[in-house]
């Protein structure tokens, strides 16, 4: 048995758009915000996670957009909301072809949530 737990596991094994989305975020990083990757809220596990901001990040591949995935996206983000956090989604088609615009999103993103990060 494995000692890996879900979260690890999945931070080896990103998508291409959420290693993507990951570097793209280092200049934030370091201008001083604080994210995780593959972060556990609650019973849920979260692509990336910013917890002075109370924000969260979702990169969605295909599986999101089934009927099945539309309701359990929709029953999380209300978890996540009734935490706190506010949950952004991207598609991987727009951080994999419209980086800059997604790019230009986070920074007003995190302009908004405040000044001084941690």
């Amino acid at each position: 048995m494995s000692s890996t737990t879900p979260a690890r596991r999945l931070r080896l094994d990103q998508t291409p758009a959420e290693r993507r989305f990951w570097a793209m975020l280092h200049t934030f990083r370091q201008s001083g915000w604080h994210f995780r990757r593959q972060a556990p809220i609650g019973p849920y596990i979260v692509d990336f996670a910013c917890k002075r901001a109370r924000l969260i990040f979702e990169i969605d591949g295909d599986s999101h957009f089934s009927d099945a995935g539309i309701a359990a996206d929709r029953i999380r983000t209300q978890y996540l909301e009734s935490r706190g956090y506010r949950v952004v989604r991207f598609t991987n088609h727009e951080v994999m072809t419209s980086g800059d615009g997604v790019y230009i999103l986070v920074s007003q993103i995190l302009d908004k949530a405040g000044d001084t990060p941690s």
